[in-house]
């Protein structure tokens, strides 16, 4: 991913955080001449060296999901909902409109995860989301017909090779236009403008 200085982010708990509040990603690999991609959640997590590593899993009815072992190349990326159009009409000066948003892409080699490996995945996926509800789950307490829908799926693990992280949040733009920019998005009063307007408030305080 190209990425403009101004936007880049390398602290590895700001990274963390976001993946982790993201929580859905999409897996990109190779099928033969063009690249297949599913939208799946995908926990960042630690090996048993201290490695980081991104597992998941996906429909073995999926296409992709046998060409994890043939193509393991994989690229995972972590997209914000948080996300705007920016108008160069709020500029103090003409200029060209642009889009923010946060996204972070992480590339690896696939490799399956093994039957236990893929409860425990799964378990630890449901109990860490689970927690919004009023009445929390775990795997283990599912019927085992339920639990028996796991062999439907295949888990997979990526060490991680590279991180690439941009926050393309107005960065570049002086401080009156970034107050232009948060006034006219909380103006707009919409969803998704009154979040990105938020997420400047907040960045400008760091």
């Amino acid at each position: 991913m190209w990425i403009p200085e101004k936007y880049k982010v390398e602290d590895s708990k700001t990274i963390k955080a976001f993946i982790a509040s993201v929580g859905l990603a999409t897996l990109i690999t190779m099928d033969n001449n063009f690249p297949v991609a599913t939208h799946t959640p995908i926990e960042l997590e630690y090996d048993d060296n201290g490695n980081q590593v991104l597992r998941g899993h996906i429909a073995k009815a999926n296409p992709q999901s046998e060409k994890l072992k043939t193509q393991p190349n994989a690229l995972v990326i972590f997209h914000s909902p948080i996300q705007h159009y920016i108008s160069s009409s709020w500029y103090d000066k003409p200029n060209a409109p642009t889009w923010n948003y946060m996204s972070v892409h992480l590339y690896g080699k696939v490799s399956i995860l093994n039957e236990d490996d893929l409860w425990h995945s799964v378990d630890r996926l449901t109990q860490r989301h689970g927690k919004i509800s009023r009445c929390p789950i775990s795997l283990q307490s599912l019927p085992n017909n339920i639990q028996g829908m796991l062999k439907g799926v295949t888990g997979f693990e990526i060490p991680v090779d590279k991180i690439e992280a941009s926050f393309k949040l107005s960065q570049n733009r002086t401080n009156k236009d970034y107050e232009n920019i948060i006034q006219e998005l909380t103006t707009l009063n919409t969803p998704l403008s009154k979040l990105m307007s938020q997420t400047l408030k907040q960045t400008k305080k760091i």
